[in-house]
């Protein structure tokens, strides 16, 4: 072999293995573990979000701001519609909208919500154990997408996209329903570990407004 074609074959073999080895640091468990680490040490959150919802004839878009706090608090704040919110106490979950007649509540163990998938966020993650049929590609400004179906959720849900960073920070979450329908959350300046006062998670009813529990999720 001609020293030229050695040279040649020296260095593609070399590029081959680079693409291998990033390939391999960009498997499908890698980045998941990535997104474990990141949120299993992150005690709080607060980011902007917005919710597209299409679907059943209906087209839906909403804004507002997302505050998570452990263990198992969250807090979805509607800018789009002021005065609405959805709050995760750790023991309960409410639901409120101006105009509503009555505050709804959940014990959060019967919780089945398009906004339950971020409740790993919130605990100790594995989304190796939280998702099935866990799949990776490549998103854009390099990103990845993770891709599987919820356990417990497979009759209501078919896919779950997470598109998050090379970093492991989440950026969408995108939820296809066995309906057809699609939901698409946003999540924009994130803030990490933040401070919250000591009642930004206390649940208060609306001046009048009586609280009544809803019926589980069939």
């Amino acid at each position: 072999m001609r020293p030229c074609s050695s040279l040649k074959f020296f260095f593609a073999s070399c590029l081959a293995l680079v693409c291998v080895a990033a390939s391999a640091q960009n498997s499908v468990q890698d980045v998941a573990l990535r997104v474990d680490r990141h949120y299993n040490q992150l005690r709080s959150l607060r980011a902007s979000f917005s919710e597209r919802y299409s679907g059943l004839g209906m087209e839906r878009s909403e804004s507002g701001t997302l505050l998570l706090e452990k263990p198992g608090r969250m807090k979805w704040l509607y800018q789009s519609t002021p005065g609405k919110y959805f709050l995760l106490t750790g023991k309960f979950a409410y639901f409120y909208a101006p105009g509503d007649t009555q505050v709804q509540r959940l014990n959060a163990s019967q919780l089945d919500d398009l906004r339950s998938p971020l409740r790993f966020l919130l605990g100790h993650t594995r989304l190796e154990s939280e998702l099935t049929n866990l799949a990776i590609s490549t998103a854009p400004n390099g990103s990845f997408t993770l891709s599987g179906i919820p356990k417990g959720q497979e009759k209501r849900i078919s896919a779950l996209n997470l598109t998050v960073t090379a970093a492991g920070s989440i950026t969408a979450i995108d939820i296809r329903d066995q309906d057809g329908s699609e939901t698409r959350f946003t999540l924009t300046d994130q803030s990490e570990n933040p401070s919250f006062p000591a009642d930004t998670f206390r649940f208060t009813a609306p001046a009048g407004v009586p609280v009544s529990d809803a019926l589980p999720p069939a």
